[in-house]
This record gives C-alpha cells, structure tokens and sequence, in this order.
C-alpha cells in the first residue's frame, strides 16, 4: 500500500472515530483499513490509536503523527491545485467560547454555509480550551494569550474585560471614580472568569488590584449579566458580552480609563503550510466577516 495512503487512512480513523466509519468514508473495506493502520504502527513502532468508550482516540505518538499527516496531506493536495482546484467540501469541526460561540461564530456559520453547500459544519461551543488534535478540531476561536505552540493563529479582533453596572444601582451608590472606590460596593463575580477574588485594572505601567468580597457568586457569564440588570451590583464581563445591554442602556460602562489590557480574538488551526480547502475557506470568510458581524473591540 502507498504510504500516502496510510497516512490518509490514519486521519481519516481519527476523523470518523472507528475504523468502520473510516472505512465508509474512504470507500474501503474494514480489514482493509485495520491491515494500514497495523502496517503505519508497526512502521512507527508505537501504538498510534487507543480506543475509548465512545470512540477510537489517537495516541500522545498518534496526535503528533497526525499533525505531521495534515501537513503532508495538506502539501500534497495544494500540489496538484495548479492541475485541479480541490473543492472546498467535507466535515468542517469548530470550537469557539460559548457565549461568544452563540452570539458571533454560529451567525458566521450560517454564512459559510450558505456560500459551500458541500461543507457540513459541526460546532462545538465550550468554555475550556479543548484539545484540536485530541477532539479532532479544524478550526478554535481563541479569546486571550496563547502559548506558544505549533499551530497556526490569525487574530480577527479584541476584547477588553469592562466594568458595569445598572443605572438603578448607580443611582443609589456611592462614588465611583476609581478602581479603590470598588470597596464600597456590591460586587457580582463570575468565578468562570475570576477564580482568585481579585479585579486587575490598568494597562501597563499602571497596573492595581482591588480585593473583592462579593455578595452574589455565579460560574457563568449570563447569570452575571441578569444580576447586574436587576441592580444587584458592580459586574466585569467581556465587552462582547454585554455590548447589547450597553447599547440599550440596561447597563453603563464605568472607569474605561482604568480598563486593562485588550484581550486578542485569534483564530487556531493545526499547522502546515497548506491547510484543507475548507479550512482555509472558512478562514479567509472569518478574517474578513467576523469583525464586521460583532464590533468585538468596544461595546
């Protein structure tokens, strides 16, 4: 057997998560693709697939075959684009924030998929950063610092961690006009967001903390945002998050002079220096319509 094709069964196992999946998809029989995934771990010398309760997973050695995969998988079809234009078609799988997710990236979605219907779409709205090899992900809305890593990242816009309240609790409030006058209000946290008690304020070179005893404790962002629409106190969401409430004056923005750092949108792909055509597509389309879909940067 080709050794290419080996390499495009392996992903294509991870891809489909059972060798009978992967066997649909490529046209192949089962012991067809068992016998090129013995063949590819015997080559190797190590277990490349382990099997879950759900699904075949790859290997620590499996997730790092598979990025070297894409990438001569990758390279081999952008080879032949100057004979034949690959379609842009297949499974697309994409994680994004979860709030983020619903308000900006499924609308972007529904965009792409009006432009390929060949294109099946499968989007994964999570809160914790998941593993894009391990979960067999395409494409990760990223918001915040990345470490370094080997994957491919495009940033697409900003966000800022803001601070807000309701003008029925400002109206009853003492003053505020700086970070430490927080210590005379009610406080609304989010421990999704702040697991330490504690909000930073300021850029570089003027950096403060302000110790927080809150009086409502909740772990995600919509709840927060329903306190702090009832006056219940002081909130810190992202400024995406309550950019509506902003607009329709449920919520005033407070000490934006005070307001740390922005906070980069970046868009995450496994590496190689030529991605699937779908991926790229999907790329190209975020880069250009998503700051336009959602003005991230400010609300």
């Amino acid at each position: 057997m080709d050794r290419l094709d080996e390499l495009a069964i392996f992903v294509a196992i991870i891809e489909a998560g059972s060798l009978a999946g992967a066997a649909r998809r490529l046209r192949r029989s089962r012991p067809a693709v068992t016998r090129a995934l013995a063949a590819l771990e015997d080559r190797v010398g190590q277990r490349l697939i382990t099997r879950s309760t759900r699904r075949f997973m790859p290997s620590e050695a499996g997730r790092e075959l598979a990025i070297a995969a894409r990438r001569v998988l990758g390279d081999y079809a952008a080879s032949l684009g100057g004979v034949s234009e690959a379609p842009v078609s297949g499974l697309l799988r994409i994680t994004a924030p979860l709030s983020f997710g619903r308000r900006h990236v499924t609308p972007l979605v529904s965009e792409f998929l009006d432009l390929y219907p060949q294109v099946q779409v499968e989007l994964v709205l999570a809160d914790r950063n998941l593993d894009l090899i391990e979960e067999d992900l395409q494409v990760a809305v990223r918001i915040g610092p990345l470490p370094h890593s080997r994957f491919r990242v495009r940033k697409v816009g900003e966000v800022r961690r803001i601070l807000v309240a309701s003008p029925a609790y400002l109206a009853g409030a003492p003053p505020l006009r700086r970070p430490s006058d927080i210590a005379a209000h009610e406080t609304i946290v989010s421990v999704a967001a702040t697991p330490i008690m504690t909000w930073q304020f300021g850029g570089a070179g003027r950096r403060s903390r302000v110790a927080l005893t809150p009086r409502l404790i909740v772990n995600e962002v919509e709840s927060v945002l329903i306190a702090a629409r009832a006056g219940r106190g002081l909130a810190r969401p992202l400024s995406y998050q309550a950019a509506d409430d902003i607009a329709a004056g449920t919520l005033v923005r407070l000490l934006p002079e005070f307001e740390p750092e922005a906070l980069p949108v970046q868009l995450v792909t496994p590496g190689g220096r030529h991605p699937l055509p779908r991926v790229r597509a999907f790329i190209d389309h975020a880069v250009e319509r998503l700051p336009k879909l959602a003005p991230i940067g400010a609300a």
